[in-house]
């Protein structure tokens, strides 16, 4: 990958007007403005025809006005993570970064990203699919105590409670279930925190070097996430060579096995008691803030905030068979 900062006003001119879609209707739209805001500027600082496109105001109607060459997705959560707008950008005929529909619907929902995972023999903590009907004193029971309760459509860790004591199960699944129609609830595994940004598809997807997350009260909340100085990040992460290459192979085939591509990134917790790593969660769309992973990790390769955005920008596809609906309008004439 290229880590050069100024693409030649060619270069530039070839990516055709793109689209920064950003914003959304989700519970992650303040954190999606300022993703996109980022990827604007670093897109516009290279000399690329970037524009704004909110898709929590405008229309469908309006995107397909636009008549974009290609759209960077910097929206998190539903309405733009999920593969609901990924559906929508195959029938307009635009091609877009990130995965396609069938990776961003199975990859936003953290339940059956599990179901998929265990179907391949990968390592995640031990859940529950918890609802109103739940007897939640034996789901404690069954997954032991701290555990963690959450919405398995959200991200940014929005709606998340760690369960110390049975007790406060309740209240817990109350504040998910807000947000959610079904509740994940899963065991702590207590250890360290990682996350692994990946890059390409298919049998050309890498891991890039591993972040360790190392929170205030091991909390790492949405303040702490976004806003707060306080959470510390280490790049590449101390680790022994086998256990970050196992890190590494475990979260590059996590993504693989979900059909992610373009760009991602992997959540892993190494358990403390005997370093194993389990898998947490994939991001198809993830963050691109001042307090972002990915480009941490891309930093620690010398790629610079500029450059990851074009190289995202220069893998927008379209990922589904067939002619879209405006190639089959231009065919009709």
């Amino acid at each position: 990958m290229s880590t050069l900062n100024t693409l030649s006003a060619a270069d530039a001119q070839a990516f055709g007007k793109v689209g920064v879609l950003l914003g959304g209707r989700s519970a992650e739209r303040e954190v999606s403005l300022m993703s996109g805001t980022g990827v604007l500027a670093a897109l516009k600082s290279q000399g690329i025809n970037a524009h704004a496109f909110d898709t929590g105001e405008r229309t469908l109607a309006e995107l397909a006005a636009e008549q974009f060459d290609r759209v960077f997705i910097a929206l998190h959560g539903r309405f733009g993570e999920d593969g609901s707008l990924q559906g929508a950008l195959e029938q307009l005929g635009i091609p877009y970064t990130g995965s396609g529909v069938m990776a961003c619907a199975v990859g936003m929902d953290k339940i059956y990203t599990k179901i998929v995972w265990l179907m391949h023999g990968l390592p995640t903590p031990k859940y529950a699919v918890v609802d109103a009907n739940s007897n939640l004193d034996l789901v404690a029971a069954d997954l032991g105590l701290p555990l963690i309760v959450k919405p398995p459509h959200e991200g940014s860790t929005i709606g998340i409670t760690k369960v110390n004591a049975a007790a406060e199960f309740q209240a817990a699944y109350d504040i998910a279930a807000a947000l959610d129609d079904s509740v994940l609830a899963e065991e702590f595994v207590t250890g360290r925190e990682f996350t692994v940004a990946i890059l390409g598809h298919g049998a050309g997807a890498r891991a890039l070097p591993i972040v360790e997350i190392v929170a205030p009260q091991g909390n790492y909340d949405y303040q702490n996430k976004y806003f707060s100085d306080d959470t510390q990040y280490f790049c590449p992460a101390v680790l022994d060579p086998a256990t970050a290459e196992e890190m590494q192979r475990i979260a590059v085939e996590a993504y693989r096995t979900l059909g992610c591509e373009g760009w991602g990134r992997v959540d892993v917790l190494l358990r403390e008691r005997d370093n194993r790593p389990f898998l947490l969660e994939v991001n198809t769309s993830p963050g691109m803030t001042g307090h972002s992973l990915v480009p941490m990790a891309a930093r620690a390769l010398g790629i610079s905030y500029e450059a990851l955005c074009v190289e995202i920008l220069r893998s927008a596809r379209l990922k589904m068979s067939g002619p879209s609906v405006a190639a089959a309008a231009k065919a009709q004439g």
